[in-house]
């Protein structure tokens, strides 16, 4: 076999549209690097397929092109939520953000304590403070008992 002047650059192919591409994938490998959420330890991988034909000549070349990347996968996260049944019978769902339930927390964000559901536990002492406190008869704060009032 005769030897074969080999004068094809790779970013040359497709005018330049090869090396774009692996560019492209070289991105998103990079960044699925730097993502705290993947592993580390995981190898990525770039895969350049180039398919050649002839013509009936066999004088030209025909070359497809195609470049893939392999990224690490995203690692799991893990949660848990709150399930329960409303004074309806319906069924209900919270996320669980102490970590156990019926624990109170310090959220690290705001430093304030919140119950097992994020709830602020200050605002939640307002509301009860707020519904203990309101009048339950507009005019004399007292509970009206309607079995005792004589039919008109």
């Amino acid at each position: 076999m005769r030897g074969i002047d080999n004068q094809v650059l790779l970013s040359e192919i497709s005018e330049g549209g090869l090396q774009e591409r692996f560019d492209y994938e070289l991105k998103k490998v990079a960044e699925n690097v730097m993502d705290p959420n993947t592993d580390i330890k995981k190898k990525r991988k770039i895969t350049i397929t180039i398919e050649v034909a002839s013509d009936d000549f066999r004088d030209q070349l025909y070359f497809a092109s195609e470049v893939k990347s392999t990224l690490a996968p995203r690692e799991k996260v893990n949660s848990k939520v709150l399930i329960g049944i409303d004074n309806d019978g319906d069924v209900i769902t919270n996320p669980l953000h102490s970590g156990e339930r019926g624990q109170m927390f310090f959220d690290p964000n705001d430093s304030k304590l919140k119950t097992d559901k994020g709830q602020e536990v200050e605002e939640l002492e307002k509301e009860q403070q707020q519904t203990e406190t309101e009048p339950t008869s507009e005019k004399s704060g007292e509970v009206i008992d309607f079995r005792n009032q004589s039919a008109n």
